[in-house]
């Protein structure tokens, strides 16, 4: 009887994809994974639970955290609501770090993909090119890119993206030189099928596992350069950012540290959470790690 139930148990099991499984064995990862879905549910209700603007004044300045149950984790210099702020800055953040991601994915994969495909001197011209993106330091390169085409979101995005494009695109160039010439691509090739469809239905789903694990860590990276761009006061003046909190934080950090310390925990926790997730999903999508279940 007690063998007839555990086998009724187990088929009633819902079966996990192995990378799931694989994911779920990585305790960091799982963690970081909570604090990442944490961000998405605190982006998702801040017009909820502070449907005003939270740039606008509230309170008196600089009370501190834990003092005044209406404002839980303070005001800042001006008498904004800190709580506010950081929950509204999450939306931001998470909206500039998957957007500079999804811009910088598509680049480098087009430019990668193209320069392995065609190889010659479409290949050369093109890693020159992402060697010429490389020689700017990234920082120095946000911040021109930001002051020319002015304090806005979507010129942000375009920054962060232009210096994030080059690791995706050499790491897509040597995934599809390790597939462009295996057997079941030259069966595609001697049926007749055309170069786009072999490039997008045959080989592009096999090169974009360790990719995706590169674009999890580019919005580790967006979240960085748009926090140094707000804290330099270069970030949209219309939009509550951890950053920029933690710029006009900086000037009181003897007095009323938290100002700065409360923003910089979240970006903190944000980049942590983001790089172990990128670990984990490494090694449930990493095709040589299979042999560990």
């Amino acid at each position: 009887m007690s063998e007839n139930l555990a086998s009724l148990r187990r088929s009633m099991r819902i079966p996990l994809p192995h990378w799931l499984r694989q994911f779920l064995r990585h305790p960091g990862a799982v963690c970081g994974a909570l604090i990442v879905l944490l961000m998405v549910v605190m982006a998702l209700t801040a017009g909820i639970f502070y449907p005003k603007d939270p740039l606008r004044i509230v309170a008196m300045p600089e009370i501190w955290p834990f003092t005044d149950w209406r404002y839980p984790l303070g005001t800042d210099s001006l008498g904004r609501d800190i709580a506010a702020l950081i929950v509204h800055g999450a939306r931001a953040t998470l909206l500039i770090g998957l957007a500079a991601s999804l811009a910088a994915t598509l680049i480098g994969v087009s430019i990668g993909a193209a320069a392995a495909w065609f190889g010659g001197w479409v290949d050369e011209t093109l890693m020159r090119i992402a060697e010429l993106f490389q020689v700017i330091p990234n920082v120095v390169f946000v911040l021109t890119v930001v002051s020319v085409l002015g304090p806005h979101m979507g010129n942000i995005i375009i920054a962060v993206a232009l210096v994030s494009w080059q690791p995706i695109a050499r790491l897509t160039r040597a995934e599809f030189l390790s597939w462009r010439d295996r057997e079941f691509v030259l069966a595609c090739r001697a049926s007749g099928m055309a170069d786009h469809q072999i490039v997008v239905k045959e080989i592009l789903p096999n090169v974009l596992p360790p990719v995706i694990v590169m674009a999890s860590l580019v919005i580790a990276g967006a979240i960085l350069y748009e926090s140094v761009v707000s804290f330099l006061g270069l970030g949209d003046p219309n939009l509550a950012s951890w950053g920029r909190l933690v710029g006009e934080g900086r000037t009181l950090i003897r007095s009323s540290w938290y100002i700065c310390a409360v923003p910089g925990v979240a970006i903190m926790l944000a980049v942590l959470a983001l790089n172990l997730v990128g670990d984990g999903l490494n090694d449930a999508l990493n095709p040589k790690l299979r042999e560990r279940e």
